[in-house]
């Protein structure tokens, strides 16, 4: 569709937090944004599921029940999807895409589980599908990937895409703060939700790590793909080990091209989040608070990173509003923008083939021989030992083991070893290690 003339007309599906900030930022600056994009943008209509709620400066005349019939008004040009969730959005998205709108959304989850249909229908019927508030808010991160580096080998993407975990770990790191006590603060404070299972268990970050591991890699991944775990099992002695290495713990997002013996191409990809050590010095440590910040290592461009606010109504309004005037573009020129390739299908390598180090803490018996025994189960499993100290004496005696890197299978097998030693009454602590060994 190629406007000669008269404004571009937007439907938004939702109009919660963000939904909200779209329509003020729309209204705002419409006179800029008319500008950007060479017409003006006009709000056709607003789905929403209760029109009788009190929606500050939302005019009630632009709100509707009936979504579908919104999304495929001959007067629609362009959809912003900001409902969230599977259903309906995804049938919301395609019935747009069916007839020729061009879609922008920040729904991390459908483009994590089935973003593979969303970008075939964007092909099939030549319309945009743009997703920048998918991860990291405002951070400009997925058009880099998709435009800028297009022309560049990424070997890995490295980062802290979930403020909520990442306030909390920080609470828990400079005040001493329980997990419970970060928890309900972060709470208090509107970072976390009153139910934060997704934020917590890791499976927002999951969903935001595959999204960036398809862009990145040109292949195919889905959450299902990502190797997850949370932060709910960090506890106190992790956080102050980490300070005893001089590190901090920090939930991340880990994705990275596995070479091939030759070096070409790769043998595959490994996606995995978890919470992990970093080196004090490792710039992501300082990361603070409910900010985030992603690395991006390629070929040619070498390291780039990527910082600022990561969630909320105006940072996420902001992102959309940046794909909105470049779809809206691309709709007055009649020409559609990149699509998504996934030409490289790349098997995601499961998480025991992942090369990794772990830092281990043992509560060991005070005998003699403590050292050798624990030394020949490392040994026996293939993985070398970095460095080992103890930690007290008598009773109160604790090991400390940084490993050297090592497959995650045998490092996860020893550790079972371990707990099966007489001489070692816990494993008190297993967490990875990350940074320049």
């Amino acid at each position: 569709m190629k406007h000669e003339r008269g404004p571009l007309r937007v439907a938004l599906l939702g109009c919660g937090v963000v939904g909200t900030e779209v329509v003020r930022l729309l209204r705002e600056q419409a006179d800029d944004l008319a500008a950007r994009v060479g017409t003006p943008l006009e709000l056709a209509g607003i789905a929403v599921r209760r029109p009788d709620k009190v929606r500050a400066g939302v005019d009630r005349d632009l709100l509707t029940t009936d979504a579908q019939s919104l999304v495929t008004r001959d007067d629609v040009d362009i959809v912003v999807e900001v409902i969230g969730g599977i259903e309906p959005a995804r049938t919301l998205m395609l019935g747009a895409m069916k007839t020729g709108k061009s879609v922008i959304t920040a729904n991390k989850a459908l483009l994590a589980e089935d973003g593979a249909t969303l970008f075939a229908a964007a092909r099939e019927y030549g319309a945009d599908l743009y997703y920048e508030a998918s991860v990291a808010g405002a951070i400009p991160l997925l058009r880099p990937l998709r435009e800028s580096l297009v022309g560049d080998h990424v070997h890995r993407v490295l980062g802290i895409v979930n403020g909520t975990t990442n306030y909390i770990l920080d609470q828990m790191d400079t005040h001493g703060a329980g997990f419970n006590d970060a928890l309900e603060e972060a709470q208090a404070l509107g970072y976390a939700e009153a139910d934060p299972t997704a934020d917590v268990e890791g499976f927002d970050a999951a969903a935001k790590a595959a999204i960036l591991a398809q862009l990145a890699f040109h292949t195919p991944v889905t959450a299902a793909d990502v190797h997850r775990e949370g932060i709910t099992e960090v506890s106190a002695a992790d956080v102050a080990g980490a300070k005893g290495m001089d590190c901090v713990v920090k939930l991340l997002a880990i994705c990275e091209r596995v070479p091939s013996a030759d070096g070409r191409n790769g043998r595959g990809v490994s996606v995995r989040v978890y919470p992990a050590m970093i080196p004090r010095s490792h710039p992501l440590a300082s990361v603070r608070e409910a900010y985030n910040a992603v690395f991006v290592e390629a070929e040619s461009a070498g390291s780039l990173m990527f910082y600022g606010a990561g969630a909320g109504g105006a940072p996420t309004a902001s992102a959309i509003l940046g794909d909105l005037v470049a779809v809206a573009r691309n709709v007055a020129g009649g020409t559609p923008g990149p699509v998504e390739v996934t030409y490289a299908k790349l098997p995601v390598l499961p998480m025991g083939e992942t090369v990794t180090r772990y830092y281990i803490q043992l509560d060991v018996a005070d005998e003699a021989g403590v050292l050798a025994t624990v030394a020949e189960e490392f040994a026996q499993h293939g993985v070398s030992i970095q460095a080992v100290r103890q930690v007290g004496l008598g009773e109160e005696a604790k090991l400390v083991v940084v490993t050297h890197r090592a497959p995650d299978a045998a490092l996860s097998t020893t550790v079972e070893g371990l707990r099966g030693l007489d001489i070692v009454r816990e494993v008190a602590s297993v967490m990875r290690v990350e940074g320049e060994e």
